[in-house]
Order: C-alpha cells, then sequence, then structure tokens
C-alpha cells in the first residue's frame, strides 16, 4: 500500500518547514534513508529521508512552498503498486489529487485560493510559529487582525513583514494640508468686479517611467531571510560594544607544529586552532560568569552550563551548532566535536536541539584573511568572540632586566561584542586580559 510522507516537526516550537528542493520527481525510484526532499525551518536545514524503498507516485507541494508540520506533502508506492499506476503531476500548495478527493467530491476549482479571513466576532483557533509571535510581539501588532495566506489560513512571516510594509508606507505618506478659505469681504468693500476668463488648469505632468535597474533580482532563500531577521533583531535588541586584543600565539604555533601529526596519526582529527581558542574561552568564562549570561526581563540568568556556539560559513549561508557543556569537554571532546558539528552542518544533518541553546559564541571570521571582524551577538547570548587572522609582526618584547629586543612574533587578534545592557565595559576587559594570558602562557594538555 502507498505510504504517505508528512512533513516532519523539527523541534518542540517548530509548526512549519519550507521545502526548498524535492530531491526525487514523481516515478523517480528511491530506496529506504535515501534524501527525498530538503527543508528549511526556524532552526535548521536539513534533508528528509525516505521511509520505505518504492516508487516516489506523488509530490503535493512545489518548491518554495511553506508547510505545516505533520501535513502529507508526498506519496510513495512499493515497485509493484507503482507499475500499475502512474505518477501524479506536482500539485499547488492545497490543492487535492482526484485520487484522494471523497467518491463523489469534485476537485476544488481554485484549492490554492487564500482562505477566508475568520467571520467577525469567531474565535481563531490557529497555531502561530515562534517566529511569527516574536515579530508580531515587538512590532505590536494583533495577529487576529491579520489575514493569512499560509495553510488553514494561518499567518506566516510573509504576512507580517507585508503588514509592517504597508503600515510603515501609511505613516510616512506625506499629507497635503487643506488651503484655508479666504475671508467674506466686508459689505463696504463688495465692488462689481468683472468676471476673468477662465483659464483651464494644464494637465498635470505624469512621472516618466522609472527606468528598469539592471540586474538581476532573486528572492531570499528561507535560510537568508532568516539570517536577515535574526540580524535585524539583535541589532534592534543589544546596545553592541566591541573591544579588541592582540594576542600573542607564538607558543601555540609552535606547539601545533610539534604536535599536528602524531595528534592526527592518535585520534583521527586534524589539529586546529579552533580547540584552543575554545578551551581558552571556556576557561575563562568559568571565572566570569557575566559573560556568559543573558538577560530575562528584568533578570538576569546564569547558566549552569557553558553551550559553546561555533559559527559554521557554508555556500548557502551562515549556521551556528552548539557543543553542549562545554565545561565537561577536554581538549580532545572539542576537538572532536568542532569538526563532527561543521561536517554534519554542511552535509544538512544537524538536528535541532544542536543548534539551539546556546550561551556564548565563537566566529572565525580570520579565516578569509581579515585581521579582526566587529561580529553581531547571537540572540539570546550576551557575547561573541571574533578571531581574527594570524600573521607573523614585528614586537618589541622586553627582557627580565628591562632590555627591549625586536622579534617575529606569531600574532592574532580577538573581538569580543558584548550586550552592554549587561556587561559593563571593565568586564568584558578583565573578561579578555584572562583570555590573552590562557592562550599566551598555554599549559593545558592536548591529549
Amino acid at each position: 500500500m502507498p505510504i504517505e510522507v508528512t512533513m516532519p516537526q523539527m523541534g518542540e516550537s517548530i509548526f512549519e518547514g519550507t521545502i526548498t528542493r524535492w530531491l526525487k520527481k514523481p516515478g523517480d525510484p528511491i530506496e529506504k534513508d535515501e534524501p527525498l526532499f530538503e527543508i528549511s525551518t526556524d532552526k535548521v536545514d536539513a534533508e528528509i529521508p525516505s521511509p520505505v524503498s518504492g516508487i516516489v507516485r506523488e509530490t503535493r507541494f512545489p518548491e518554495g512552498a511553506t508547510v505545516q508540520v505533520n501535513t502529507v506533502v508526498a506519496v510513495i508506492a512499493d515497485t509493484a503498486e507503482a507499475a500499475e499506476s502512474q505518477p501524479t503531476v506536482q500539485l499547488q500548495p492545497g490543492a487535492k489529487s482526484a485520487a484522494h478527493a471523497p467518491v463523489g467530491e469534485e476537485a476544488p476549482a481554485q484549492a490554492n485560493d487564500a482562505p477566508a479571513p475568520a467571520e467577525e466576532g469567531s474565535a481563531r483557533h490557529v497555531r502561530y510559529s515562534p517566529l511569527v509571535r516574536r515579530m508580531a510581539k515587538d512590532n505590536n501588532i494583533d495577529l487576529d487582525q491579520l489575514r493569512g495566506t499560509g495553510p488553514e489560513g494561518r499567518v506566516t512571516k510573509e504576512d507580517v513583514l507585508r503588514y509592517l510594509e504597508q503600515r510603515e508606507t501609511a505613516r510616512t505618506e506625506p499629507t497635503v494640508s487643506p488651503v484655508p478659505e479666504a475671508p467674506p469681504l466686508a459689505p463696504e468693500s463688495r465692488a462689481p468686479v468683472a468676471k476673468a476668463a477662465t483659464v483651464p488648469a494644464a494637465p498635470a505632468a505624469s512621472a516618466p517611467p522609472s527606468a528598469p535597474v539592471p540586474g538581476e533580482l532573486v528572492p531570499l532563500t528561507k535560510m537568508r531571510a532568516i539570517i536577515a531577521q535574526r540580524m535585524a533583531e539583535s541589532a534592534q535588541t543589544a546596545p553592541h560594544v566591541h573591544t579588541v586584543f592582540r594576542v600573542d600565539m607564538t607558543r601555540i604555533v609552535q606547539l601545533r607544529e610539534r604536535e599536528k601529526a602524531k595528534f592526527e596519526q592518535r585520534n583521527g582529527v586534524k589539529l586546529t586552532y579552533m580547540p584552543f581558542v575554545a578551551i581558552a574561552a571556556v576557561l575563562t568564562l568559568r571565572k566570569f560568569p557575566i559573560v556568559n549570561a543573558s538577560l530575562e526581563g528584568d533578570s538576569i540568568r546564569y547558566h549552569q552550563n557553558i553551550n559553546l556556539g561555533i559559527a559554521v560559513a557554508l555556500e548557502w549561508g551562515l549556521i551556528v551548532p552548539v557543543i553542549k557543556q562545554a565545561e565537561e569537554r577536554n581538549f580532545l571532546g572539542i576537538a572532536r566535536s568542532i569538526v563532527d558539528l561543521a561536517e554534519r552542518a554542511r552535509g544538512k544533518r544537524l538536528k535541532p536541539d544542536e543548534i539551539s541553546g546556546s550561551t556564548f559564541t565563537l566566529t572565525n571570521s580570520g579565516i578569509f584573511g581579515e585581521e579582526f571582524g566587529t561580529p553581531i551577538i547571537n540572540q539570546p547570548d550576551s557575547a561573541i568572540l571574533a578571531i581574527g587572522g594570524l600573521r607573523k609582526d614585528p614586537v618589541v618584547l622586553t627582557d627580565e632586566n628591562g632590555n627591549d629586543s625586536i622579534a617575529i612574533r606569531s600574532i592574532q587578534h580577538f573581538c569580543l561584542g558584548f550586550d552592554h545592557r549587561i556587561i559593563d565595559g571593565a568586564d568584558a576587559g578583565r573578561f579578555m586580559n584572562e583570555f590573552k594570558k590562557t592562550l599566551e602562557h598555554w599549559n593545558q594538555e592536548i591529549d
């Protein structure tokens, strides 16, 4: 019998997903656990595998459609059954195939029409996604007053953005003040006046059509739209302050060069600089818990664990997988976690709980050659550390007798971005000074 494939729920707070790409089309054979389609949600991009082997008989939604969880999106038939029937063409969002219509019921003429709004006075029992609820709260919007274009009349993010654009346009449109009428003349001044010939008003000059802008207009992907929303929210929510420290990484560079071949041979993992930075950050966060805290209303949440977010650049965007309880892992455990999460992020195999719950974030902007970056905080964290490029610089060194000399050292810049609502500049400075000392006087085991 045919197997229906539904939109999975990728996390407790996820109520919908967007089909970004069908990896199989109607008529294509598919094996069990072979990827069937890709989805994008508020939290993760993922490939959804087929639950069975067979032939794809039907895909019910096109690429780009946003579908509520547990909605049937595809039908897979076994090989014998598929030979007796032809694959069903792809339908528009919300459409039903004739095969699935009840006996005696005609297929709807326009299945993809926007659902009618709820009648006035009737209660609407509609679940909204966390993103839509947060956008409504931040912009003081009554969602019950919006006409939803999503499944079952649900209000989508696009509906909220459209409403905000219309509201902003209404606020900024210039209003023409009425010209007051001239006061009536006094009776004694009402002399007869020859009636002037009426001159017809010149027709208003029509605005010249705007010239087309050269180039290609490409709509935002689901992930890029989410990144844009998150970055704008963070910049509007937290007053960002940045402080940059220059760190002498010569000791660590020498240690890595000496141990990297043996480390990889023993552990099967390449020895990079990121585990050194991560361990130094964890050790420093334990001494300065305010940098690992979050603001909740009028209170500060001091987190019990250090959940370390590691920003990973993808060809199609950016994602931040999280090493949970990083304070309980040794150097090798951190190194393995970084490699594992990065590989699965690029392969779209992360789980929803692996990209949420961070308390502090690392982002390695230096891999692209820049000296340092000024990062945007990954909400609801209160701080983020940007790792600059590693380079050799001439440095003035002072020995124990006060004598100065110039030496070539491996130098790296680190920039801490922090939320000034709960982290003072003094706290950030002490944190970075301790972080700098940990790296420059490294004495931790790497196995």
